[in-house]
């Protein structure tokens, strides 16, 4: 099929919008393989979430799962961008994962590690391994002068017990 559009959905409510350039169906319709896949995920309330975009894919409908391959990107509506080679997203979590090496960026942070659990949207990350990152621009308040203290002087002397 060209020019493949579905409605990804949990219960009724709308999860994300796929597209793909060309779709195979296997399986008795349950597996559909996707070229060029761009995939749009939504909030609760139906507002755009987040964007993915992949050069392969599979949808399998027994688990509820989509799988991206190859190059996949997701970027969120506030500028977090997340790079990986393979992402899965589960509809009835709606969340993407992965187990292999991603890098996630936003403006003055930049995230990497292996493996990740998400939300499209990436607020709610959760690094499995290796994490390492970089923040740039993060201020910090002056710290104060720690308070004049009086000079030190020899501690008192003591004289021996009488006996």
């Amino acid at each position: 099929m060209y020019g493949a559009r579905f409605k990804l959905t949990d219960q009724g409510l709308a999860r994300a919008q796929l597209e793909a350039d060309t779709a195979y169906f296997f399986d008795d319709n349950t597996r559909q393989e996707l070229e060029n896949v761009h995939t749009t995920f939504y909030t609760v309330t139906g507002a755009k979430d987040a964007v993915l975009t992949a050069r392969h894919g599979t949808i399998n409908n027994r688990t509820n799962n989509m799988i991206a391959r190859k190059n996949v990107v997701v970027v969120s509506e506030d500028g977090r961008r997340l790079t990986t080679p393979e992402l899965i997203y589960n509809q009835q979590k709606n969340q993407i994962s992965s187990d292999s090496a991603f890098v996630m960026t936003e403006p003055n942070r930049r995230l990497e590690g292996v493996g990740f659990r998400s939300d499209p949207n990436m607020k709610n990350i959760q690094i499995l391994s290796g994490a390492k990152g970089i923040a740039r621009g993060v201020s910090t308040a002056p710290v104060a002068p720690a308070p004049a203290t009086a000079p030190a002087t020899a501690p008192p002397t003591t004289l021996p017990p009488k006996r």
